[in-house]
């Protein structure tokens, strides 16, 4: 077959080694609008089993990166200035340019191509190819100029995020909630290497009104969001990569392919980055279209069915628990004056429903333990 893929993300390149390892006869080619050694962002993050789902697929992919990966065996919730280690939640992260790095050189190790800076503009530019593959992210033109036959929905969240780094490091992957005359503040950080962590900066519309930041300098909301958690940076720097105020899209497609275009990763639906799995659902999704493919050889009409009835469910789940916590962040202001600092952290624990007390009790007794006392209902209930 003959492979376009627009795109170089986690999503195109581990499609790409996939269906190469498959049949090294297939003609593949990424093209990525952007230079080789630019990216936006600074680290990714996954669950403790981090890669774990590659390794019968790629065992060597799953070699290949493993290794660049900073893990933790818990998380930590921190109301002002308590703070609550919760166990039994392990991650792994590491920077976004070093895994694409470490990709784009193992995809061309295989014998994939990749045309950087080479900006598709429109399908026509590909359509000698057998399949198509829009893989360019949660604004990708393939998915919005084709909404219609996708049937796509877009729902804008209120929420502001900052996707900032700094060289603090932290030894968990950490949520910092602050209380400030202008609203709470919430830091989602977590190292990615030994010197360097995300930092990412979450509040509330009306929090983001109040600060003054519509108006504020990209310098001084740096110094703003520096003097909110000084006391969590210790005297180190945020550090900015493009860094400017997003609302969140959650996006889903009814349909994930239309002829032999198809979609992947963010560009087929977006994952609220409280739940780390944004790049992987990427990466999964990418699993699940290249088992397509080995199942139904060149027939892409079946291969493109077959991916979508085998990689919906799973998917599904993940996309309904992710905007249920997007919504828990939308009322942290509230949840922060009405719980303690014990209540909020096992309330954000169990904000989607998919943990249990019993399953809290199971990951961290000693959580548990203190809500128990301040709820006894919940060991009848």
């Amino acid at each position: 077959m003959k492979i376009a893929i627009i795109g170089a993300g986690p999503a195109g390149l581990t499609f790409a080694a996939l269906m190469k390892r498959q049949d090294p006869r297939h003609e593949i080619t990424l093209y990525e609008r952007g230079p080789r050694h630019a990216t936006w962002g600074f680290g990714v993050v996954f669950s403790d089993r981090a890669l774990e789902f590659l390794r019968a697929d790629d065992e060597e992919l799953y070699q290949t990166v493993t290794p660049h990966m900073e893990t933790w065996p818990h998380l930590t919730i921190q109301v002002n200035d308590t703070r609550i280690p919760i166990t039994g939640n392990g991650f792994s992260a590491t920077g976004r340019l070093e895994l694409l790095t470490l990709l784009y050189a193992y995809v061309e190790r295989l014998g994939v191509r990749i045309e950087f800076e080479h900006d598709i503009a429109s399908l026509d530019e590909v359509q000698d190819a057998d399949l198509i593959v829009g893989a360019n992210g949660a604004f990708s033109w393939v998915r919005t100029e084709n909404e219609d036959q996708f049937g796509t929905t877009t729902d804008w969240r209120p929420n502001r995020f900052i996707w900032y780094g700094t060289s603090q490091v932290f030894d968990s992957l950490s949520l910092t909630f602050r209380d400030t005359p202008q609203g709470v503040f919430c830091a989602h950080h977590y190292r990615y290497s030994p010197t360097m962590s995300t930092f990412l900066v979450e509040v509330e519309d009306a929090t983001w009104q109040r600060a003054g930041f519509e108006t504020m300098s990209p310098e001084d909301t740096i110094r703003h969001c520096e003097q909110v958690f000084a006391q969590d940076l210790g005297g180190h720097p945020i550090l900015s990569n493009n860094s400017y105020w997003r609302q969140f899209p959650a996006i889903w497609n009814q349909r994930w392919s239309v002829g032999k275009v198809v979609l992947m990763g963010d560009a087929l639906r977006t994952a609220h980055f409280s739940i780390g799995s944004g790049t992987r659902l990427a990466m999964e999704d990418a699993v699940a279209l290249a088992k397509a493919f080995r199942e139904h050889g060149s027939d892409v009409p079946a291969a493109l069915a077959a991916y979508q009835a085998l990689r919906l469910p799973p998917m599904k789940k993940i996309w309904d628990a992710a905007n249920v916590s997007l919504r828990w962040y939308e009322h942290m202001d509230e949840r922060m004056k009405a719980l303690t600092p014990v209540e909020f952290a096992y309330d954000y624990m169990t904000r989607t429903g998919r943990v249990s007390h019993a399953e809290m009790k199971r990951r961290d007794p000693g959580l548990a333990e203190a809500y128990e006392q301040l709820h006894p209902e919940v060991l009848t209930g």
